[in-house]
This record gives C-alpha cells, sequence and structure tokens, in this order.
C-alpha cells in the first residue's frame, strides 16, 4: 500500500508539473532548461610555478549556458546575483584550501540548471593590525556614512579619479535611506546591516529603507520598490541583514569584500568588493564598481 501511495503521488506531482508547465509556455514562449553550462575560472597569478596563485586569493569566475537569461552563485550559503554569469571572490582562508561553489543558470519562466565547482586556492595576505583594529576595535565596530564631510558619497570614471564626477556636499542625501543605516563589522568575520538605527531604541526592529542604483537595486527584493529619482532609487524597503567580511590585498591594494548582497552606502550590485583608499583610526574611505562596469563609487565611513 506504501508503494501504491507514493506512485499515486508521483502521479499527480507529474500532472500538476505538466500544467504549469504548460500555462509557463503560453506566458513566456518555449521553457528550456539552460544546456552546455561552462564555467571559466581565473585563479588571479596562477601561473605554471604557481598553480594555486599568487596569493592573494582572488578568483574571477566566468559562467556561460544556452538559453540563460541569469545566473546565481553560492558559497557559504550566501547567494550571490550575477546578471552577466561574471563574479570574483577574494578566498581568505591563510594557506592552501579548497573551496565548493554551485553556480546556477536561469532560463525563461525560472528553470534552472546548476553545476558545483572546487578551486584550490592559496592565500598568504594577513592585514595588517591596524587595519582590524579600525574594523573591528576591541571585538566589534559599528561605522556610518560620514554625512557631514563634503564628498562622503559619488562617482568617477572607472579607475580614475576618487568621486570625480560627483561628490554629495554636507547633508546632502538626507532623506533617501542611506545616513541612518548603520555597518557593523565582528571579530569573527561577520557583518551587519542595520538599515535604519534610529527606529531600534526602544527594540529590535529590522524594517527599514535603503539607497540604490535603479534596477542594480532590484537584485534585492525585485522591482517596484522605494523612489525613483533620477538614476536612484530611494528609501527603497528593506530589512537588516548578516553577511560575513574579508580582507584581501591583491596588487598591494587592500580590499575589503562582503558576501552575498552586502553593501555599503548605495546599492550598486557588481562583485561587493571595496577598495581601500584610504584609513585612520576612525575613518576608512572605500571605492567600488558597480555592475554596470559605468562608474566607480565613493563613500566615507565614520566608526562611532
Amino acid at each position: 500500500m506504501k508503494n501504491l501511495k507514493y506512485i499515486v503521488l508521483s502521479l499527480f506531482s507529474i500532472v500538476v508539473f505538466t500544467n504549469c508547465q504548460e500555462e509557463d509556455d503560453l506566458s513566456f514562449g518555449e521553457v528550456v532548461a539552460p544546456s552546455n553550462m561552462q564555467i571559466d575560472v581565473e585563479i588571479v597569478g596562477a601561473d605554471a610555478a604557481n598553480p594555486n596563485g599568487d596569493g592573494s586569493g582572488v578568483v574571477n569566475f566566468v559562467a556561460t549556458a544556452n538559453d540563460a537569461i541569469s545566473y546565481q552563485y553560492i558559497f557559504n550559503n550566501a547567494v550571490s546575483t550575477a546578471p552577466g554569469g561574471n563574479k570574483s571572490y577574494s578566498f581568505a582562508n591563510l594557506g592552501l584550501n579548497t573551496y565548493t561553489l554551485t553556480v546556477v543558470a536561469f532560463g525563461r519562466g525560472g528553470i534552472s540548471t546548476s553545476q558545483v565547482i572546487t578551486v584550490e586556492v592559496l592565500s598568504l595576505y594577513e592585514p595588517p593590525e591596524a587595519l582590524i583594529s579600525l574594523l573591528t576595535g576591541s571585538g566589534s565596530r559599528t561605522f556610518r556614512i560620514k554625512s557631514e564631510a563634503p564628498s562622503h558619497f559619488g562617482l568617477g570614471p572607472v579607475g580614475g579619479g576618487f568621486n570625480q564626477f560627483f561628490g554629495a556636499s554636507p547633508d546632502e542625501k538626507a532623506g533617501v535611506g542611506m545616513y541612518d543605516d548603520r555597518y557593523t563589522f565582528n571579530i569573527d568575520g561577520t557583518f551587519t546591516h542595520n538599515v535604519d538605527g534610529t527606529n531600534d531604541g526602544a527594540g529590535d526592529d529590522p524594517s527599514g529603507t535603503v539607497f540604490g542604483r535603479e534596477v542594480l537595486i532590484d537584485q534585492l527584493m525585485g522591482p517596484g520598490g522605494g523612489n525613483a529619482n533620477g538614476a536612484d532609487i530611494e528609501n527603497y524597503p528593506y530589512s537588516d541583514y548578516s553577511e560575513q567580511w574579508t580582507l584581501t590585498a591583491p596588487g598591494d591594494q587592500e580590499t575589503l569584500t562582503l558576501t552575498g548582497i552586502g553593501f555599503l552606502g548605495y546599492y550598486i550590485g557588481g562583485n561587493h568588493t571595496y577598495k581601500i583608499e584610504m584609513r585612520t583610526a576612525d575613518e576608512i574611505v572605500l571605492r567600488s564598481t558597480d555592475g554596470n562596469g559605468e562608474f566607480d563609487w565613493g563613500f566615507i565611513l565614520i566608526g562611532e
């Protein structure tokens, strides 16, 4: 009887799937699972003498598949959207380590194909004590956008001058969902983004809003949220979340990387990697390239 029950359930599942498939075909056209999935892996600095890289721990991935319209990478249970299939990771565990990732290609109607890959990467970078102390204090430290400073947020050319095209004047972006955000770095490598530091006075309220770039910010929750102001999306509804942070120094450039959807100040997609332009005991100046490869965005953070 148990076998008969399972057969009936299986047949029911097939019927349901077939009906959904027909509806998808009507809505999206022919639904075809992505095929011929290929993942190119570039371990930065790898050569015949150094097959596991130059010690920076940086690896660039490029996924392609027939009939795919978007991609995701999953590492350590953190999901990162990569619409074009490109994704970089900074693997910070010291020594030679093997990492496993899952890459998912999505086709029409959400049908997907996935592939699991492993990479063996060498990381030799040990962040200076002053940088660790800046980020985590005595174990945990919280930062905010330094809204009172000139050019605390802005944009410039990729690889060009810091905030060369635009630098916000003091408090220019008040009320858009950025200045009330708080970013906490913990010594255990966890990162927490409180999306509204003003609403937690009497308890833990995870709700709030964030600020970001049109289309790219839809990676958080989908289209339709927030208020459009030119190419900016202001007060996009979002809730507190946690990710991981790592430090690397490819080409001797100190770099902060956040996993998953982790971001600072203004959501720009991309690889969630921030180059450290300058730092003091209390401030850190960062820049990151957006997911369109169009601009470098600059931010000044100050510790609380």
